[in-house]
């Protein structure tokens, strides 16, 4: 005679599956231990509440942008352009694009605007593809600034998407 099959468990899947699909389980009354566990147990120290995000005033931001620029234009970037976005756009107030010859100065370019914004008291300025990229993408806080590559400019054309072409148009 053949031996029996053990009888397959009615809920398919891994035991952590299992336990999900179980649900939680029922609250059992709290015993004397288990409330001196919870007593003895350290608090979690509660996280400071996030600060809110202080804007700029325009005398602050003309200032950064001007740091901007130059150092832009320190750099040797060709045809740099500042938008002001305020009111228009709820990620940043003001927009730099500028255009570089080659992926080496572009970086550079990045590098260097990072490092004077450091010195202005920024604390983290990010930097998205300044490794070798046609578009690289630094923020500023409430300046974001855009560097591309000749081609990379007409093709993704930021200044029609926010210049005041678009302002007349509506």
């Amino acid at each position: 005679m053949k031996p029996a099959l053990a009888e397959a468990s009615p809920t398919p899947g891994t035991p952590r599956k299992k336990t999900i699909a179980a649900g939680p389980l029922a609250a059992s009354p709290a015993t004397e231990v288990d409330t001196a566990v919870a007593a003895a147990a350290p608090a979690k120290p509660k996280r400071a509440p996030r600060k809110a995000k202080v804007k700029a005033t325009p005398s602050e931001l003309d200032r950064l942008q001007k740091i901007i620029v130059d150092s832009l234009d320190d750099d040797k970037a060709e045809d740099i352009v500042a938008l002001d976005l305020s009111g228009k756009a709820m990620f940043c107030d003001r927009m730099v694009i500028a255009t570089g010859l080659a992926d080496r100065q572009i970086s550079a370019m990045a590098q260097h605007l990072a490092e004077k914004l450091h010195k202005e008291g920024m604390k983290r300025v990010p930097i998205e593809g300044a490794t070798g990229s046609d578009w690289v993408l630094i923020d500023a806080g409430d300046i974001v600034v855009h560097l591309f590559k000749p081609e990379s400019r007409t093709m993704y054309g930021l200044e029609r998407m926010w210049g005041k072409e678009l302002d007349e148009a509506v």
